[in-house]
């Protein structure tokens, strides 16, 4: 458990320049708080007792302003920045290094108990204010630009943006 909270303190000093130190993200980042009560918390407690994952997931909400689902698949080294108005629905499974900002949605288009919530690679990135519906794919190191509304597959290094959202790249990948 504390490797992985040193884990995602760096990934977030990494990503965020504002961050001052290590404890400093520790204690002050709600989306981090946010996303170590659902790892560490929510989603085993779910698994063995739904209410209680549904509680702490209620918790962690009015703590952070973040809703996660206590049954949404996060990897590791996920961070939210700022992490206010962000929602993990049910379904979602969001990949390694992936990084979002506030006001981000993972929400569902299907009133039906199936896969309805989006899937995040590896490596992506979620703008701002940026609602994906549905069952869709965002691929391996693809952004989504800030308040874009996706609901179509994005491939893996392309960026997107608008409403709806379109790809805005050249669809090159930039060699670092």
């Amino acid at each position: 458990m504390l490797a992985r909270v040193r884990e995602d303190v760096r990934a977030m000093r990494r990503r965020d320049p504002a961050a001052d130190g290590q404890l400093d993200v520790a204690l002050t980042y709600p989306g981090l708080h946010a996303v170590w009560l659902h790892v560490f918390l929510a989603a085993p407690l779910y698994q063995w007792w739904p209410l209680a994952g549904r509680l702490v997931a209620f918790w962690t909400r009015f703590l952070t302003s973040v809703e996660i689902h206590p049954d949404a698949d996060l990897g590791r080294r996920v961070t939210i920045d700022h992490g206010d108005g962000v929602v993990v629905g049910e379904t979602a499974e969001v990949g390694d290094d992936v990084h979002m900002y506030h006001g981000v949605t993972l929400g569902g288009n299907d009133p039906r108990p199936v896969k309805r919530h989006p899937t995040v690679r590896d490596g992506a990135t979620l703008g701002a204010n940026a609602t994906l519906i549905g069952d869709i794919e965002i691929g391996e190191n693809a952004s989504v630009g800030a308040a874009s509304v996706v609901t179509d597959d994005v491939p893996a290094n392309a960026t997107v943006a608008g409403i709806p959202a379109e790809r805005v790249d050249d669809g090159t990948a930039v060699e670092e």
